[in-house]
């Protein structure tokens, strides 16, 4: 599983060749959740502030999110994404 950015105990991380629409996994100790790119859409039971977290850092790399997800339907390397800080 390719990671491309961790911050504040979540790793976000994009799978290749995975199926539409655009999205990203991520991961905060036991906690695991799928987020849409192009609306946000969560799946999965994660705590709010986690959420709120994803989807801040999600509103400032969307355009970096949709170059990766292009690379993952290719199979190519994924580019990192800065963290939020």
């Amino acid at each position: 599983m390719p990671e491309i950015s961790r911050f504040f105990g979540i790793i976000i991380y994009m799978y290749g060749y995975d199926h539409n629409p655009p999205h990203f996994h991520f991961t905060y100790g036991e906690y695991k959740g799928i987020m849409y790119i192009n609306d946000g859409v969560v799946e999965g039971k994660v705590p709010t502030k986690i959420v709120k977290k994803v989807a801040t850092w999600l509103e400032l790399h969307k355009e970096e999110l949709l170059a990766d997800w292009e690379l993952s339907q290719k199979g190519e390397e994924l580019f990192k994404i800065d963290p939020l800080t």
